[in-house]
């Protein structure tokens, strides 16, 4: 209980609503922005957060990412671009409720559905966290071998449409996380003679350069492309009729987008999606989906919103980011000197409350703000390209240097906008390379500390139940699609 009464008493503080309110705001204005999306703001903005403090960091970027699901429903709905990939499933209804005009009743449904999956999410984060994280005690190296594994495993279904690329471009991530010093024998491994490269390459130049720099580019080639945008006149609460009609949707998606939250690497965009033929499959209108139905809009954005809060659950009690943008935060704490993992609860609970009470005043925020300044927001996604991306370069130059000063993490930066680049062009994504890269130094040292403790036998691997458990479940979801996709085939 003192835990809880210091993070309110820490989140009370004028500075520190100021960063929430900043974060919500500025959560909404780059979700609504085609192309710049809560995982590309919140690696644009990670060196700002090296001069905070770690409360005030975790703070910033949770509100970004809280608010930026919400952000891109104002673009999905009224031009058919999500601000966000999260909001790709909203723009099936969406927009075709604003073209019959009725723009300002799916952006009323959006941001209380997003309000109540939020809402949902951070409390279900309250109560799930310390569990698992006390569950997490009972782990050694062995254990969290075996979770990194599984982390590395899920991102086969996130990113790209094929999971042989999406595994491919994961593991390029772990062997980036090889290069420097060699923590067991010292030596310098892929360092090319670049004495900075000795810590390894640094996790800031490469978020901002694969999302942002990579963006940018991709803008770049699609110059010349004009969107319609739908007018705005006023943003409705939804009817009585309308809650009752989506009460279903809403409670369901909440629920769902929540538990894929958590899982690893999954996150906002894919329980989107599942939610919204879930919500399809439970409706009475089903005839209504694809043409404007209000259940359409309101499932994917209580989704989205819920997976936020889930994500954070394995990030914050395990250090196994649960999404893209989780694990941007993840680099963040690392970077602040806050290793994630059970010990938090009982070394940090203040800095922990201090995350949960961010996010449920981020989620009423832009609840609020979405209701009253919508229209406002929407304008947003007017400003031209030529005024907006030189401006996003320069904040990246400056994001890749600011931290060690270091034009080398500057090179660092363009060389991943390229790579980004390259893998969109050929079908890969970023997402995956990201969790490998974080992932990849937990699997190293953890299978090492492992295997030290067996004697170097890896079949000792097999004598701790959790760690059976968790290969059984990577080997099944890696090789489940495959022998369904079989088993369909002998039926036919």
């Amino acid at each position: 209980m003192d835990a809880v009464l210091a993070g309110l008493a820490a989140i009370s503080d004028p500075y520190m609503l100021f960063l929430v309110l900043a974060g919500t705001v500025l959560g909404i204005i780059v979700g609504a922005l085609p192309g710049i999306s809560g995982s590309t703001t919140t690696a644009l903005l990670l060196p700002l957060t090296v001069m905070m403090s770690p409360t005030q960091a975790i703070a910033f970027l949770g509100a970004i990412y809280c608010a930026a699901n919400y952000g891109g429903s104002i673009t999905a709905i009224l031009i058919n671009t999500p601000g966000d990939p999260s909001a790709s499933a909203t723009a099936f209804d969406g927009y075709p409720m604003a073209v019959r005009g009725e723009a300002g009743r799916a952006l009323g449904m959006s941001a209380v559905a997003s309000a109540i999956g939020g809402i949902f999410s951070v409390f279900v984060l309250i109560v799930a966290a310390p569990l698992l994280a006390r569950l997490a005690y009972q782990f050694g190296p062995p254990e969290y071998f075996a979770l990194a594994v599984f982390g590395l495993s899920m991102v086969a279904a996130i990113g790209g449409d094929s999971a042989v690329k999406n595994l491919l471009a994961a593991a390029f991530g772990v062997l980036l996380a090889t290069v420097g010093l060699d923590l067991t024998t010292g030596v310098e491994r892929f360092t090319f003679g670049v004495y900075a490269l000795s810590d390894g390459i640094e996790f800031i130049p490469v978020l901002i350069g694969l999302f942002a720099i990579a963006e940018l580019l991709e803008q770049a080639a699609q110059h010349g492309i004009v969107q319609k945008v739908i007018a705005l006149e006023t943003v409705k609460l939804p009817t009585l009729a309308d809650f009752r009609k989506c009460a279903k949707a809403i409670t369901i998606s909440s629920v769902i987008g929540t538990f894929i939250g958590v899982l690893p690497a999954l996150g906002a965009t894919t329980a989107a999606l599942f939610c919204y033929n879930e919500t399809k499959r439970w409706s009475k209108y089903k005839h209504e989906f694809g043409k404007g139905a209000i259940e359409g809009v309101a499932g994917p954005e209580a989704a989205n919103n819920a997976a936020v809060g889930g994500a954070m659950v394995p990030t914050l009690a395990l250090g196994i980011p649960g999404s893209t943008t989780t694990a941007i935060i993840l680099a963040g704490m690392i970077v602040q000197g806050v290793r994630p993992g059970p010990h938090l609860f009982t070394e940090q609970p203040t800095l922990l409350y201090v995350v949960f009470w961010s996010m449920l005043a981020a989620n009423l925020l832009y609840l609020v703000l979405g209701l009253g300044a919508a229209k406002l927001f929407a304008r947003i996604a007017l400003i031209p390209n030529a005024y907006l991306w030189p401006a996003v370069f320069v904040l990246s130059v400056v994001g890749a240097y600011a931290p060690n000063q270091s034009m080398i993490d500057v090179w660092t930066m363009l060389i991943f906008g390229v790579v980004g680049f390259a893998l969109r062009r050929y079908g890969f994504s970023p997402a995956p390379l990201i969790m490998g890269l974080v992932l990849g130094k937990l699997v190293e040292e953890t299978m090492k500390q492992s295997l030290l403790i067996f004697d170097q036998s890896w079949l000792m691997f097999l004598s701790r139940p959790v760690v059976v458990v968790l290969f059984a479940v990577t080997l099944a979801g890696l090789f489940a699609p495959v022998i369904a996709k079989a088993w369909r085939r002998v039926r036919a």
